[in-house]
């Protein structure tokens, strides 16, 4: 079957909710990608931060192997190992509290939805009421469709859950001012990912911690994207001056597999009741063996320091060419702002024909989510690939 037959079957049985580059991929390896011709690529993006530990990472690969021959699902009305020991360490590793598990970014943040709400009406909160910024993103059911302003806006999709508000990025005088005593939590990305990788200043981090202290709310920080390694931490809030009472974790923690967390710390582990929630799937012995797996490989300091270094070259390089207006971020998360003029679109697209696997979430925006494991060789073929579309 060749790519215009998968076009004309996608055409005729898929929704038609993605917009799909016309490229099959059928391996990958590292930060490599090869499609159904043969063509390699250098994959950039690693699934939007999903394969952080490279594609088919051999350790990931032959934890799923290895549990697939013993056990794939039971269910979360028994025990399964992977599980509690996965749990254990997300919890030793950050806020020390209890961890709820998902299949995906979204669900853990409806988790920490419900913790909020919960934890307000015990407190005597008639309508909790959620703080999150202007252009973050938490996902796509209605829980986090409703604490994300852009796409909770779309009138064909309402009416939204009520009890969410939004304040421009980085105004802490807003935060502080929408922050009152029917707030059960405030809901950020320490840098936003899908709106072109834009940092949460300390300034506002500092504030949306106090004003939560303020008014016994919960401070959660969607680390979606931001997590598991990819900011040069294991936790990007180890880089920032707050702490949070709540984090939401998924993409690169499967390396691949879908699965999801919601971690807290001690007391708000204390929240959800048998009952309160649950989910068929989650933390199943196949997704929680290869999630322990990544963590191994990440929680690593010389690794985390490499993020750190790597990412510094990378950035440095992107600023050293014409077109490249700023590069945001940390550790090997992007966000390059391009001159006026260059449509974002269209380089992506360019890029990609010169073998290099990025995304624009924006018009003046090229996002990098690159595998936590390239070198200095990747980086110089993917300034390499830049310099000739952008020439």
């Amino acid at each position: 079957m060749n790519l215009t037959d998968l076009q004309s079957l996608e055409g005729r049985y898929l929704m038609q909710t993605y917009r799909r580059a016309p490229v099959e991929f059928v391996r990958g390896e590292g930060a490599r990608l090869w499609d159904a011709e043969g063509k390699e690529y250098l994959d950039f993006l690693a699934g939007i931060s999903v394969c952080s530990v490279g594609h088919c990472n051999p350790a990931v690969v032959e934890a799923v192997r290895e549990q697939a021959g013993r056990l794939m699902h039971t269910s979360n009305l028994f025990y399964t190992e992977p599980m509690v020991r996965l749990a254990e360490r997300l919890s030793e590793s950050s806020l020390g509290g209890r961890v709820f598990f998902s299949n995906s970014g979204t669900e853990a943040n409806e988790c920490a939805i419900k913790i909020a709400r919960k934890r307000a009406h015990r407190r005597g909160v008639e309508a909790p009421e959620i703080v999150s910024f202007e252009r973050d993103f938490h996902g796509r059911t209605y829980g986090s469709l409703a604490a994300t302003p852009a796409l909770a806006a779309n009138p064909d999709l309402g009416p939204m859950l009520a009890g969410f508000r939004a304040v421009p990025i980085n105004d802490a005088a807003a935060l502080r001012e929408a922050v009152g005593e029917n707030t059960a939590a405030v809901l950020i990305e320490p840098i936003q990912g899908e709106s072109g990788i834009y940092p949460v200043s300390d300034e506002a981090l500092l504030a949306a911690r106090q004003a939560c202290d303020e008014a016994g709310a919960l401070l959660i920080f969607d680390e979606i994207q931001t997590g598991v390694g990819r900011t040069g931490s294991l936790w990007a809030y180890e880089q920032t001056p707050a702490r949070p009472d709540v984090l939401t974790s998924a993409k690169a923690l499967g390396g691949g597999m879908p699965i999801g967390a919601c971690v807290t710390t001690p007391e708000a582990g204390e929240i959800l009741e048998p009952g309160d929630h649950g989910s068929t799937f989650a933390g199943g012995p196949l997704v929680a063996s290869a999630a322990l797996a990544v963590l191994e490989i990440v929680n690593d300091p010389g690794l985390l320091r490499g993020v750190r270094e790597i990412g510094a070259e990378l950035q440095a390089g992107l600023l050293s060419l014409d077109g490249v207006r700023e590069v945001r971020g940390r550790g090997l998360m992007f966000g390059v702002g391009l001159e006026e003029g260059i449509d974002a679109s269209a380089l992506r697209d360019d890029l990609l024909q010169h073998g290099l696997v990025v995304n624009a979430p924006e018009p003046g925006t090229i996002r990098l989510l690159p595998p936590l494991l390239i070198d200095a060789e990747d980086v110089r073929a993917a300034l390499e690939a830049f310099g000739k579309s952008l020439g």
